[in-house]
Order: structure tokens, then sequence, then C-alpha cells
């Protein structure tokens, strides 16, 4: 069943109106017709199951047939600062991302980051990011989507981060397996944690040593290195892992 995203104001009653880009899709990309079933997401906690009325020039009326509270969320609101890479992997790292969890993706300008996001370009490009989070929600079946953030400096990352209940910096030179497991186990209950990845040329120093007395805490992944785009995706695969609810 095909899967959209409405604003909480468009839900009246028994009906939902559907607008905006996904109005074309339904109607010319999935032909769909009335009659047909559709499962609709008020990106928050409420799924809808519904039959679509109506296909109208500028909406779509959906009925609602059954609505029930939805858990598909992870019980801890994780937010991914990742270092700028190289290319176009920052894509597919928002698209994974969104898949194992994460509720925001916040690129950070590192000093070992090759490559930047320019200010003039960076609007279009976090709308460009954003659009594929969207994707990547309704393909995963979220029940919110996920933000992508403008970027920030390491500054603003770190300063941001202490917002959150806790916050892990996965890293290449720290030891300890045994360590790892306990402080991933540590994470049940938090409401917030904030997950920092380095760009192509790993942590600076001081970098490590600014998250150290900013009270984060210092993990490995294991004895391999990983490249920027994995270390942030096998970091998420073991918190949802660990975290995931019955």
């Amino acid at each position: 069943m095909y899967r959209f995203f409405v604003e909480p104001s468009q839900i009246v009653e028994d009906k939902i109106f559907i607008t905006g880009t996904d109005v074309n899709h339904i109607k010319n990309v999935l032909r769909m017709k009335v009659g047909e079933p559709i499962a609709i997401s008020d990106g928050q906690k409420w799924e809808y199951y519904c039959i679509i009325e109506k296909l109208e020039e500028d909406q779509i009326i959906a009925q609602i047939e059954e609505k029930e509270e939805d858990s598909k969320e992870l019980p801890v609101r994780i937010t991914l600062f990742q270092g700028i890479p190289k290319s176009d992997k920052l894509e597919l790292i928002i698209q994974k991302a969104v898949e194992l969890g994460a509720c925001e993706i916040v690129p950070v300008a590192m000093k070992r980051s090759v490559a930047k996001i320019e200010p003039k370009k960076a609007q279009k490009k976090v709308e460009r990011f954003n659009a594929i989070a969207l994707s990547a929600a309704k393909q995963a079946k979220r029940s919110l989507i996920p933000t992508v953030s403008m970027p920030m400096s390491w500054q603003e990352a770190v300063a941001y981060g202490k917002t959150m209940e806790r916050c892990i910096v996965p890293y290449e030179d720290e030891r300890g397996m045994n360590h790892a497991r306990e402080l991933v186990k540590s994470l049940h209950g938090v409401k917030s944690i904030g997950i920092y990845i380095g760009p192509e040329g790993g942590f600076d120093e001081k970098e490590i040593e600014q998250a150290k007395q900013s009270g984060f805490e210092i993990m490995t992944l294991g004895r391999r290195i990983l490249r920027t785009e994995t270390a942030g995706l096998t970091a998420l695969s073991i918190l949802m892992f660990e975290l995931e609810e019955e």
C-alpha cells in the first residue's frame, strides 16, 4: 500500500486532503483511482488507512477507514552529525540514516573535511537533501519526516550536541570493545542522542579533545577502519538493534 505524509491540519473529521506534489504523483505517476486504498501518516504518531474518494485538480480527498497509533519510531531521538564527505556520499548517508531511524542529519564542516558546501549553494542543497529524507521516510514507513539541517561548523555542532542527553563519538584510535558494549547498553531510557562522525580524513585530535571536554563519550566500532559513509550507518545500526522496543 502506498504511503504519504500530511500535516495534521489537512485532516478534517473523517477526511484527509492531500495537496502539493503528492497530487501529481498519485494521479499521474502511480495512476491511482477512486476506491483504491492508501496509507497516510500525520508525521507525528497517527497512521490512517484510507480509501481515495475524489481526485480533483489540485487536491485528493481520502476517506478515513481506520486510524491507529503508529509505533515505528525508536524510543530515542537520534541526531547524526556527519562530517561533510566528498562527492555524493552525503546523499547516500542521508537516505540510509533515515531508514535506520535517525531523526535529524546535520552536515558538519570539520578541520579535515575535504569537501565543502558553499554558503550560496547551501539552501538548494539542503532542500534536495530533505527531499531525499522524505523519500526515504516513505519507503521505510517512518512515522515522522526526518530533517536535514543547514551545515554547521564544528563549534556549532558541539554546542548543539550539549542540548542532548548523551553524545557519542566513534573514533578509530579508541580501544576497548567491552567499553563500547557497556556504553551502548547504558543508552536505554535516554531520550536524545547525538552521533558524531568524522569526514574522510577523520577527526582532528583537537576536535576529539574538545568533544571529551564537552562530556561526549568516545567509543570504538571495532578494529577495522571504516569509511565515513560506513561509520555513521554502523553506529546507527548498533543503536537501532539495541534500543528498538518490542
